[in-house]
């Protein structure tokens, strides 16, 4: 039954909740040091972005890892040699170093680091291990790639540009203060989740001698350069991905690759599709381009599909017609006669080859543990000369660490990252599930995690969680959110309904303008299907996703009141108010709908979750990012209001300093689980209760 709050019963429900969640947190970190806490979180790393070096022998990788006094992650390359041996630091300190890539010739690695301040390209010395110092600007560099000379090393990075007010106070005095200039906003996308409000400007191409010296902007029109860049055989042209349609801001997906000349700036379109074209990648022969892209049918999931070109932008060829699944992370084999690349299938991510004549052949499909929050497909990899296949591997019990796999598949483990922190912890894998959907028989995808310490006799509560996107994928990689939830009692369950992807195109295109829908259905057969094994008490069912799962979250306890207590974390809401506030919303007016909300109403509030808030009876609990704008705190605030409104038990919990990624800060992932558990743990029926 609803519930009417007083208004002087709210501060002290809050002040209640709060030191419910200190007591949770208290709980989970004082029990059984066989069990994971809150604080194991800043004592986990996970290796990334695996580069084989020069001699073959070795390979250098980010070691990442948590730095508890800065609350943020550290990047450090170490090396490691390929059969497991003399694993040992490159530079590792208090700063951050990450972004490794080797010349041509092997003699020189380029590499961004903090170490003396600001981010900064730095260049060693292979042989002799000497570094120096080659930019000294004043924003960030990304993407590096060298000449193929040698001789220069391109990268992209955000150039502002000077802006004239529309109006401005000319009469401050001197020493006087005043508030703040207004902001004058003239752009269509002026903001982005995880930077906040756009500064003028855009990101551009750079080049810089590989000895040092003064960088050179080689692009300059108002769009944004970036991603891959690749050189021509000859070093005098860079091929880059680019939108500069003047629509751009609206057409979001119709990027085009184009050749830019070094000396002179001169741009030649080398494509002109209509979708996206992506990560250019030169063979090394120089007569190809592999990239990535596809024809844009203006569905909501399209598949990102593998290409390859001539230099000079004619015979494009699709490599992929068949696959059905989307590609990633291209690489040319070292003899330009194929390319290697990864994609997801049934919630794993794989890594495949597949030559110029189109046959393909799949090399691994361990790839995994980088995503520590949630178990998001995830994973890297690099190629030796022979082949073999390096790679964040995923065990599904802890973080990725590196692994080698050679063309007979035997693998071989070059790193042990977190034995410190696993080796005495109760840790559970996940345990896939298999269910048909009730609504077209299809099989449905999705693992469950048991407690420590786990008796099929005895019954434990459940939690359900959901993934995002909704166009994303879950699989049995590790996941800190999960393993957290385990190791305080629950039975998690988390899966794949219709709209994933690693499922291929079809599957993924089942909510096409139609989400949520059917999607609902598919996550209540999940229930159904892991309650039928006879160890989850049904009197303690609890759900809780984000972003998209947070969507179908408010969505589920709208249609049903199964569940004890629900966290709705980071969700849209309202489709029609998140139009216009989202930093994504001219991509969503197109792709997810069919017009504008206010040409037809009814198409956006009939899939919005605040259409269904007067069923809801469930106690339900509100999280999102303070500073999110890819599902504004507006939406959160709206649902909190129509849930007090309507009597519901709810709270609202602001994670303070967060945009939508909550665990791109430790301390913030940890008060996320901590909350989430602490809700729970107010609602869940007490042995003793349920037997009188």
């Amino acid at each position: 039954m609803k519930k009417n709050y007083p208004l002087q019963a709210i501060s002290f429900f809050c002040a209640s909740l709060l030191f419910t969640a200190e007591i949770a947190a208290q709980k989970i970190t004082a029990n059984d040091k066989h069990l994971l806490n809150y604080k194991d979180l800043f004592n986990m790393e996970y290796a990334a972005n695996p580069m084989v070096m020069p001699d073959g022998e070795h390979v250098v990788y980010e070691r990442r890892s948590m730095d508890i006094m800065t609350d943020r992650i550290r990047r450090n390359l170490w090396m490691v040699a390929l059969d497991g041996s003399s694993h040992m630091p490159l530079l590792s300190d208090t700063k951050n170093h990450y972004s490794p890539i080797f010349s041509r010739d092997g003699a020189k690695m380029a590499y961004l680091s903090s170490k003396e301040g600001k981010v900064q390209i730095y260049v060693r010395d292979v042989a002799s291990g000497n570094t120096a110092r080659v930019t000294d600007v004043a924003m960030s560099p990304s993407s590096l790639s060298f000449s193929p000379d040698g001789k220069q090393i391109a990268f992209a990075m955000f150039t502002p540009a000077k802006t004239q007010p529309l109006f401005s106070l000319p009469f401050k005095p001197k020493g006087a203060e005043w508030a703040d200039d207004a902001q004058y906003i003239d752009k269509t996308l002026f903001q982005r989740d995880g930077a906040g409000m756009n500064k003028p400007g855009n990101l551009q191409v750079y080049v810089v001698p590989t000895i040092g010296g003064t960088p050179r902007q080689i692009t300059s029109s108002a769009h944004n350069y970036g991603g891959s860049l690749a050189w021509s055989k000859d070093s005098k042209q860079i091929i880059v991905s680019a939108n500069t349609r003047e629509d751009f801001e609206f057409d979001v997906f119709n990027s085009d690759l184009l050749a830019v000349d070094v000396l002179n700036g001169k741009v030649t379109q080398l494509t002109n599709a209509t979708g996206p074209e992506n990560s250019p990648k030169m063979s090394p022969d120089g007569k190809r381009i592999a990239f990535t892209g596809f024809e844009d049918d203006g569905k909501s999931f399209q598949n990102s599909e593998l290409y390859v070109m001539n230099a000079d932008g004619s015979n494009i060829k699709l490599l992929t017609p068949k696959l059905d699944r989307s590609v990633q992370n291209i690489r040319w084999a070292d003899n330009s006669k194929g390319i290697y690349f990864s994609y997801d299938n049934d919630g794993k991510k794989n890594v495949a080859h597949v030559s110029l004549s189109g046959k393909l052949s799949n090399k691994t499909s361990q790839l995994g543990g980088m995503s520590l929050g949630r178990p998001y497909t995830s994973g890297q990899f690099d190629i030796t000369d022979n082949g073999n296949i390096v790679y964040t591997h995923s065990s599904g019990d802890r973080p990725a660490d590196l692994a080698v796999v050679d063309k007979r598949g035997r693998v071989t483990m070059l790193t042990d990252l977190n034995g410190d922190v696993f080796d005495h912890k109760s840790v559970n894998k996940p345990e896939l599930l298999t269910v048909k959907s009730s609504v077209d028989q299809r099989e449905l995808q999705a693992w469950i995690v048991t407690p420590p310490n786990f008796d099929p006799s005895k019954k434990y509560p459940m939690i359900l969680e959901i993934h995002g996107g909704p166009h994303t994928a879950y699989g049995p990689g590790f996941s800190s959110e999960v393993q957290l939830f385990a190791a305080a009692g629950y039975v998690v369950l988390y899966g794949n309904p219709r709209g994933s992807t690693s499922q291929g195109s079809e599957f993924a295109n089942l909510i096409n303008k139609n989400y949520p829908s059917n999607d609902y259905d598919d996550l209540m057969d999940m229930v159904d299907g892991l309650i039928s094994k006879g160890y989850v008490d049904e009197n303690n069912l609890f759900v809780t996703g984000g972003s998209g799962g947070g969507v179908l979250t408010a969505w589920i306890i709208g249609k049903t009141d199964r569940f004890k207590a629900a966290v709705v974390a980071k969700p849209v809401i309202n489709w029609i108010s998140m139009i216009g506030t989202s930093d994504i919303y001219t991509f969503m007016t197109r792709y997810w709908f069919t017009d504008l909300p206010w040409k037809d109403y009814e198409q956006y509030w009939k899939r919005s979750p605040l259409a269904l808030v007067g069923n809801v009876e469930t106690p339900t609990m509100v999280l999102t990012g303070e500073l999110d704008v890819r599902t504004p705190m507006s939406e959160s605030e709206q649902y909190y209001g129509a849930l007090r409104l309507e009597g519901v038990e709810s709270s609202l919990v602001r994670i303070q300093g967060a945009y939508h990624g909550i665990a791109a800060k430790p301390s913030n992932l940890a008060r996320k689980i901590g909350y989430i558990l602490a809700w729970f743990d107010k609602y869940k029926v007490a042995d003793e209760a349920k037997k009188n």
